[in-house]
């Protein structure tokens, strides 16, 4: 818990002179989240680095620890999003590519397998202050569980 708190605390601490952002190409974002997928009720932490490489479109490869009820499960996803609005609330669409490990028993012999797919989805950044935005996205992962699940966090405009 006290890892929690000061890593939250250095956040802030770190962020808290930067400038307010927008669309364009060369500005980027660090993205720590949590997420819950609706399928397997399973949730999960992750942290993502979202980068502006043309107006409007970004790409934020991402990972993300999530804690299912046996085992071991880790997700990396790279996912391209398009930005339809600007300002304050910023709605986008992304697509993109998904690897999921599995361990089923880690202390033991047990099945390992690498699943491999595509992401699409919605979602939002919404800005609180100059230095951070609140983080949402909606998305289905179409390899193996298929599942939909929902992202919340918060994002630093670097």
């Amino acid at each position: 818990m006290k890892k929690l708190l000061f890593s939250a605390f250095f956040f802030l601490l770190v962020f808290s002179s930067l400038q307010a952002q927008s669309l364009e190409q060369g500005n980027s974002r660090v993205h720590v989240f949590g997420t819950y997928g609706l399928r397997w009720n399973e949730p999960g932490i992750g942290g993502g680095f979202e980068y502006f490489f043309a107006d409007n479109f970004a790409i934020m490869p991402s990972y993300t620890y999530i804690f299912p009820a046996v085992g071991k499960e880790s997700n990396f996803s790279a996912d391209l999003r398009y930005y339809v609005s600007e300002g304050p609330s910023q709605v986008y669409f992304m697509a993109g590519y998904s690897q999921t490990w599995e361990d089923t028993q880690p202390d033991g012999a047990g099945v390992r397998r690498s699943l491999k797919g595509a992401n699409v989805g919605v979602g939002a950044y919404i800005r609180l202050a100059e230095w951070i935005g609140l983080s949402t996205e909606f998305r289905y992962q179409s390899q193996g569980l298929q599942e939909v699940g929902f992202r919340a966090g918060f994002a630093f405009p670097l």
